[in-house]
């Protein structure tokens, strides 16, 4: 097993992540599971011990391994372990003054061209029509398939929001993004309407946005023991998608892409919609944005199907 101090440099680095670098917990989460599943792999005692031979067997090991449905772990999961991995040796260098192995000596493995799941607009619409709307879960649920169709939002984003946050009079919402960057998401005419038959059946002043309707501490007054957590949404969106009898399998991220390709396939610039998504890449610096660009709002009220008023209808039955 790996030494306490192997440990302890193992917290300070996730300690670092989250305070200095403004990493948020779901990151800091990730780094930890793939730090932790290299150290039980290993069995190492100190840094000095991570050498290329080292890394070449760990890299194999993670090959062996399978995820939880028996399945082999794709090569780009296998990246992420390594990229952990070299994150942590180079925190070591920089900030420990260690003498370890350089991270340059890791390298990624060539991974397999990713295919990007979309779907077209019957799933899409089989999918939203699932959920039971005489049930306060089954709004609930619609109001997230919605609003991630009209945002474009990460899972982890879409459980962070809290009620308050949703602004009806704009239909928009402002997201602390990665990197802690602020971005301005917009809410379409379905979406609003999934909201609001949502919080028509929110007898409660919680602050999360979507709860869970049982459990939960007692003396949670704000009701973040009831907050959904991103494994919720995932399992939901799962569910619907087999209910729905869809050929392909969804997750939330689907969603996202499904977003991202219906403004570009009707006739969005790529740069409004990297903006909408918070992508690292876009043309603008800032790290926060305070106002609402009129432009963006114009391109997602003309291009997102969301906001088409034909067959729009409210969905308290």
């Amino acid at each position: 097993m790996a030494t306490d101090k192997l440990e302890e440099l193992k917290n300070k680095f996730l300690e670092y992540l989250e305070v200095e670098k403004g990493r948020s917990p779901y990151s800091v989460r990730n780094y930890d599971f793939y730090l932790k599943r290299f150290l039980e792999i290993t069995k190492i005692d100190s840094p000095a011990e991570i050498t290329p031979p080292l890394t070449s067997r760990y890299i194999m090991a993670l090959a062996r391994l399978t995820d939880s449905r028996n399945r082999p772990l794709k090569k780009v999961t296998i990246n992420y372990h390594l990229i952990a991995l070299r994150a942590f040796l180079r925190y070591l260098i920089r900030h420990q003054a260690l003498k370890v192995m350089s991270p340059d000596n890791i390298e990624l493995l060539k991974a397999d061209e990713a295919k990007v799941k979309v779907l077209d607009e019957a799933s899409l619409e089989k999918l939203l029509q699932i959920p039971d709307l005489h049930t306060r879960q089954g709004l609930r649920d619609r109001a997230i398939l919605e609003l991630l169709f009209s945002s474009g939002l990460r899972v982890a984003e879409l459980v962070s929001l809290n009620a308050s946050e949703i602004n009806f009079k704009s239909s928009e919402i402002s997201v602390l993004g990665k990197g802690k960057r602020v971005r301005v998401v917009f809410i379409s005419k379905k979406a609003e309407w999934a909201l609001k038959a949502y919080f028509a059946r929110r007898a409660d002043e919680y602050k999360p946005l979507f709860i869970r309707f049982k459990g939960g501490p007692a003396n949670d007054q704000k009701g973040e023991g009831l907050r959904l957590s991103t494994r919720s949404v995932q399992k939901l969106v799962h569910l619907y998608a087999r209910k729905a009898g869809l050929a392909i399998e969804p997750s939330p991220h689907t969603l996202r892409h499904t977003f991202a390709t219906d403004l570009i396939r009707s006739g969005a610039d790529l740069r409004s919609v990297q903006e909408m998504l918070g992508h690292k890449n876009v043309a603008t610096t800032q790290r926060y944005i305070h106002v609402t660009n009129p432009q963006l709002r114009e391109v997602h009220r003309k291009y997102h199907s969301g906001n088409k008023e034909e067959g729009a209808e409210p969905l308290v039955p």
